[in-house]
């Protein structure tokens, strides 16, 4: 298949769907709260200790499994028309807000509050629920801009598993883990369908440890676009929605690809990509 093909068939995908309705909520019914600046009803709000937990996770599996790299976090665009450019967070809780500092690549670290840990705040941001997603950011510096880290990827799953970052709808959730797999032990699984974004539309990814390379089959990529005749009704309540030509699989359990396996990249804007 062609670098535009594939292109069109993800982009097919992700846009000729209808958007899933907006839940219209009771005002009336809904509880006073005392918070102030960026919080909004509805919005898409992360509990603060359990970010901080992946955080903890984080430390505790940085030695064995990715040595060098950094944790942040990203929030990435879910809805159509949606502008990330101006988001803001804060950590809220009543009587408490603290501002985060959010970088142009929409990613950001967390500072350790106590009072906020105590109070249960949340993370919120100036955007409604399901017109953003969050995922953990693992990365070894030093790599090539088209190359990620197993190892990093790996713990990037039980980071964002830990602190509950995944923003799909129940009818989603309820497809790719179970009771059990609400954890990071799901990111052992075998054929888990933990969802990862490229920083850009794929045509391909390939696995490379020493003389061995091994490229992602079709139904790995574009949220298992090709395997699964269900994807367009399923999709629009998948985080993936948006950006389901970045999306992709990896086999994470499979120990027979060491911490050190590269992940290369062939974006859909490569240089010999056919124009």
């Amino acid at each position: 298949m062609s670098r535009p093909v594939a292109f069109l068939f993800a982009i097919a995908a992700s846009c000729a769907l209808p958007l899933a309705p907006a839940v219209a909520q009771d005002k009336a019914a809904l509880p006073s709260v005392d918070v102030s600046g960026n919080s909004q009803r509805d919005s898409v709000e992360k509990s603060y200790r359990k970010m901080l937990r992946g955080m903890d996770l984080f430390e505790r599996q940085r030695p064995t499994m990715a040595p060098t790299a950094t944790l942040r976090f990203r929030v990435l665009q879910r809805k159509p028309g949606v502008n990330l450019q101006d988001l803001e967070l804060a950590i809220l809780a009543r009587d408490i807000e603290i501002p985060i500092d959010v970088a142009p690549d929409r990613t950001f670290t967390l500072p350790r509050d106590r009072r906020a840990e105590a109070a249960d705040a949340v993370v919120s941001p100036n955007r409604r629920r399901l017109t953003m997603t969050w995922r953990a950011d693992v990365r070894t510096p030093g790599l090539p801009s088209n190359t990620r880290r197993l190892g990093d990827l790996r713990l990037e799953c039980q980071v964002g598993m830990e602190a509950a970052l995944v923003s799909n709808s129940p009818s989603w959730i309820v497809r790719l883990y179970d009771k059990l797999d609400t954890t990071p032990a799901y990111c052992n699984r075998k054929n888990n369908e933990y969802l990862f974004f490229a920083d850009k539309p794929l045509f391909g990814v390939t696995l490379v440890a020493g003389n061995r390379r091994e490229q992602l089959p079709a139904g790995r990529l574009w949220a298992g676009a090709f395997d699964d005749p269900g994807l367009r009704q399923d999709l629009p309540f998948c985080d993936c929605e948006m950006l389901v030509d970045r999306t992709y699989f990896l086999p994470l359990a499979d120990t027979s690809w060491p911490h050190d396996t590269l992940v290369v990249f062939d974006f859909m804007d490569a240089p010999d990509a056919p124009r």
